[in-house]
């Protein structure tokens, strides 16, 4: 039985896509994460699997260079889609995440609704800190992370190259995103609606 089903979750993997993660709760349906753990354990010891976190693991995307390994927020996505948590990244990691800086920073730092924690990730971290549900009313993805940004930057340093990523960031986002945009820019500071509307009105029609 117990091969069967270790069978099983490697055929599974087979067909999970080069570098994308997955859980043990991804496996949830077998209702046996002992056995899971196990398998997946011995997996990552054969190198057909590759552990980039606790309890989060990837098929390798193996490039020319070596393995392209994913991002800290692509983990900490995976992560809060695990704990069914939300989470909002901070600081200079939205900075960070939009392209606003170049500086990577040693710890990537989120607010989030879940438990608090930090996930270790090679020499870095994932931080997780907790929040009050106010600060979770945004409704989109994308804009919520512009004001954030904003927010860390400050007026006095929004330069007009930023201006330009901002009107690029819009007018690339989908209709989902569009959809809710005028809710969340009214969640925003004053300065930073004045900033955001009238890029709003002319490119997100």
């Amino acid at each position: 039985m117990a091969n069967n089903i270790s069978q099983t979750i490697r055929e599974r993997i087979k067909h999970i896509k080069a570098g994308e993660l997955f859980t043990i709760s991804d496996f949830e349906d077998i209702n046996n994460d002992n056995l899971v753990t196990r398998t997946l354990s011995r997996l990552q010891k054969e190198g057909t699997i590759v552990r980039v976190a606790t309890g989060i693991y990837m098929n390798p995307k193996k490039t020319q260079f070596g393995i392209l390994y994913p991002t800290l927020n692509q983990i900490a996505q995976k992560i809060a889609e695990r704990d069914k948590a939300q989470i909002m990244p901070t600081g200079d990691t939205a900075l960070n995440i939009l392209g606003f800086s170049t500086q990577v920073p040693m710890n990537a730092v989120y607010i989030t609704n879940g438990a608090k924690r930090k996930v270790k990730v090679g020499e870095r971290n994932i931080i997780f800190k907790n929040a009050v549900q106010k600060n979770f009313q945004f409704k989109g993805k994308l804009f919520p992370l512009i004001i954030i940004a904003l927010k860390e930057l400050g007026q006095s340093r929004v330069t007009d190259e930023i201006r330009k990523k901002i009107v690029s960031l819009i007018s690339e986002s989908d209709t989902n995103e569009r959809s809710t945009m005028m809710h969340d820019l009214y969640l925003s500071p004053v300065w930073v609606k004045e900033l955001l509307l009238p890029i709003v009105k002319t490119v997100a029609k």
